[in-house]
């Protein structure tokens, strides 16, 4: 009995030890499975740390070459280069030269968006849309920034209409508007063929890209004016007699570069004073305006140089035409001339020309001869009577 009891007693210490042990490794199990959850959750939080991190850094990164930035675009006032530059910038850092960059500036004579620049990845793709397609009507109409992150996803478009305009895919897109003050200048815009390729930082600094745009654009723009002010008669709106010099001289020293040969035509209205008199300076003003606009459209197709050379005389370079060939396109024009009705003071009139002609190389071969050869020729037809066209 004794030993029963011995025995018996021991089995349920052992008992008790067994369970006691399993209840320990159970009670160890769930921690260790508590610890893991921990370690997961702060290996996940630190992933996105991480993460953030990067992320942070690039913004950082972005933000801090904006001062670069700045100093690029404006490092050349011409629309062409600064609009280079914006979307050479663009492309790159928001990008990664990834997909597509697309510049437009608004036509100032019809008010449509026209494509101006573009970088592409696929270097063989060819835009179609070159007035922009209806996301870029979207930003021009709200004239706001534009976020699609999934175009299959986004209500706001017909997505048919978008196949039967482009063949390109496009997954997702940021845009934003080039605005100054009230004035609509153009969209810059990114698109890629994967989804959720664009995030809001990107378009947040895109917005940023786009103001500091708008200022280095209207900026060219004026410049472009200002040049052009300079360059332009302010009567006739043809080249001044100092910009047609370097022009001709420059002409000359390709021509003897490259073996070219143009003419030089030197106009000059006949008795023009007798208008000036008859009916006042105005009315000389107007003839001056009406023969300007003759010979241009006259020689549009011909692609003239033409300048108001002083007072009633004007001078015109036809590129690539030689004497024979010009000495036709010149009595044409003399025709054309005088058949143009002109009203002074209610009184119908028209006026004619004197025209001097002089090829380069057959005449001369430097600007001022040439244009004393072409004055010579025109003062000869004017001794012979007016109305005219002579040659050296």
């Amino acid at each position: 009995m004794p030993l029963f009891i011995f025995f018996l007693a021991n089995l349920i210490i052992l008992a008790y030890l067994l369970k006691r042990n399993s209840d320990k490794k159970n009670y160890l199990e769930y921690e260790l499975q508590s610890l893991q959850e921990k370690i997961n959750l702060l290996s996940d939080e630190n992933i996105k740390q991480r993460q953030n991190a990067v992320a942070l850094e690039e913004k950082i990164l972005r933000y801090n070459s904006l001062k670069e930035i700045i100093q690029e675009i404006n490092q050349n006032l011409e629309t062409e280069a600064v609009a280079d530059s914006l979307a050479k910038i663009a492309f790159s850092v928001i990008s990664n030269n990834k997909g597509l960059c697309v510049l437009y500036l608004v036509d100032n004579a019809t008010q449509r968006l026209s494509l101006f620049k573009a970088k592409k990845e696929d270097k063989g793709l060819i835009i179609r849309a070159k007035e922009g397609d209806i996301f870029d009507l979207w930003v021009l109409r709200h004239t706001s920034p534009l976020l699609i992150e999934d175009i299959k996803k986004d209500f706001r478009f017909d997505l048919e209409r978008l196949k039967e305009l482009e063949e390109r895919r496009v997954s997702s897109l940021i845009s934003a508007p080039f605005k100054s003050e009230d004035k609509f200048l153009g969209i810059l815009r990114l698109d890629n063929q994967e989804p959720h390729f664009y995030s809001q930082d990107d378009l947040r600094f895109l917005v940023t890209l786009c103001d500091i745009g708008a200022v280095a654009l209207e900026n060219s723009q004026l410049f472009k004016y200002t040049q052009d002010l300079a360059i332009h008669d302010a009567l006739t709106g043809l080249y001044t007699k100092g910009y047609f010099l370097e022009r001709l001289k420059a002409e000359c020293i390709r021509g003897q570069r490259k073996g070219k040969v143009f003419s030089l035509l030197m106009l000059d209205i006949d008795l023009f004073k007798n208008y000036n008199d008859k009916f006042g300076h105005t009315a000389g003003d107007i003839v001056l305006k009406k023969l300007s606009q003759v010979i241009v459209e006259s020689l549009v197709d011909l692609e003239p140089i033409v300048s108001r050379f002083g007072g009633e005389e004007f001078c015109v370079i036809l590129l690539g035409i030689g004497k024979e060939k010009a000495l036709k396109i010149a009595n044409t024009l003399r025709q054309c001339i005088e058949r143009q009705k002109i009203i002074l003071r209610r009184h119908e009139t028209n006026v004619t020309v004197s025209v001097g002609i002089a090829s380069f190389p057959v005449d001369a071969t430097g600007d001022d001869e040439l244009i004393q050869k072409a004055d010579k020729a025109m003062y000869e037809a004017k001794e012979k009577g007016r109305n005219r066209v002579c040659c050296i």
